[in-house]
């Protein structure tokens, strides 16, 4: 039997939260069903626990939000999800309620914010990768909405430019619930290291 990886030191780790704004997870959410699972499911609220452990433990913490201008300029079209965006009754415009950070996720002064206008990866054409590694990061612990989209890209792009990727299964969501459980048995687990909220917890309270 294969041994389980370590878990990451504090020191060069970094937490990503995956748009856990209000416009996709919060009450007013474009997406109600995702917003729910992620809501009901207590998720968010996990979510919310690893930042408030971060913060105590001086792990970095990056918000990756998606936005769109109000004109639209420089967002791409080329996907279903993409076209669809531009007809949802809540648009994540700059500078609205629907692209800030979700309660009860706190945000501290040191945390960063990298806003994308187009794409669908946290971290593929945007700062992120440059501002880990200013910061010596090594590996990232990924977060958030949604296991059909944003978190398997964040993943994959993090292995992709050779950090090890840790993902907390029961700090991400997605649709249907069932769904989430099976992206992470036969596809995350493939290339990051699966643990959960405790595990993770315990492990930075040492």
């Amino acid at each position: 039997m294969t041994a389980r990886p370590a878990l990451p030191e504090p020191g060069t780790t970094a937490l990503l939260t995956v748009e856990c704004q209000r416009g996709v997870v919060g009450e007013e959410s474009a997406l109600p069903e995702l917003a729910h699972e992620a809501r009901a499911s207590g998720t968010l609220e996990r979510i919310a626990r690893l930042v408030g452990a971060a913060h105590e433990r001086g792990v970095q913490v990056l918000h990756a939000v998606a936005e769109r201008r109000p004109d639209g300029r420089g967002a791409g079209r080329n996907a279903p999800l993409l076209r669809a965006a531009e007809r949802l009754p809540v648009r994540q415009l700059t500078g609205s309620d629907a692209v800030r950070i979700a309660a009860p996720v706190p945000v501290a002064e040191e945390d960063l914010t990298v806003r994308r206008l187009h794409g669908l990866s946290p971290l593929a054409g945007t700062d992120v990768d440059a501002l880990l590694r200013n910061l010596g990061i090594r590996c990232l612990v990924v977060t958030g909405v949604s296991t059909n989209v944003a978190v398997p890209n964040a993943v994959f792009d993090a292995v992709n430019l050779g950090y090890t990727a840790v993902v907390p299964a029961d700090a991400v969501a997605g649709v249907p619930a069932d769904y989430t459980a099976a992206v992470l048995r036969h596809t995350l687990s493939l290339v990051a290291t699966v643990t959960t909220t405790a595990e993770l917890l315990d492990h930075w309270r040492t």
